[in-house]
């Protein structure tokens, strides 16, 4: 199989489960039920992850995100913004990417505001964009270090968790957020 076949047997692959993901609109009640599930799962696969949520400013919480490419590749999500604990917008996360990478995978991902300035130029926005930027850090814990005792020195910490799938390379991407009503 050609390296032309396989792009576009994965691109068709990824765009499927995107469109399905899309497809099927659910109720904010529904929705609201998944990011608490997806909240829940990263307080018991993160130690000390319901003491830091506690700790930051908000956060904003992607239940399901679809990443998938060879070579070109792109993501999509869709999340709440919760702060205090209450959800304040929905939003859609969408990247595209060009670089050394192979595979789908499916993950959650939550991304804490450690300041009120982050948190209110995020908020207040109108499509919010991140790629490589030194105000993010992507957040790496060993599986018995605790995070709520860790300092934090970027205003936006990402955690990416419940991994399905397989993706493996080195990309350069443009991440796109905007609200949606559910």
């Amino acid at each position: 199989m050609t390296i032309k076949k396989i792009n576009t047997l994965i691109t068709a692959l990824f765009f499927t489960l995107l469109s399905t993901q899309m497809l099927f609109g659910k109720t904010a009640q529904a929705f609201e039920k998944e990011v608490d599930f997806a909240i829940e799962k990263f307080k018991q696969e993160v130690v000390g992850g319901e003491k830091f949520l506690s700790q930051v400013k908000g956060y904003l919480v992607f239940p399901s995100v679809i990443r998938g490419g060879l070579v070109i590749g792109g993501k999509y999500g869709e999340g709440a913004l919760r702060i205090k604990g209450k959800t304040k917008a929905y939003l859609s996360m969408s990247a595209a990417s060009l670089g050394l990478q192979v595979g789908v995978q499916k993950y959650a991902m939550l991304i804490a505001f450690t300041t009120d300035n982050t948190l209110k130029n995020f908020y207040k926005s109108n499509g919010w964009e991140i790629g490589v930027d030194s105000s993010v850090t992507i957040s790496q814990w060993g599986a018995s270090k605790d995070i709520s005792s860790m300092s934090f020195e970027k205003p936006i910490v990402i955690f990416i968790y419940g991994e399905k799938g397989l993706m493996a390379g080195i990309s350069v991407a443009g991440t796109k957020f905007e609200q949606i009503t559910p």
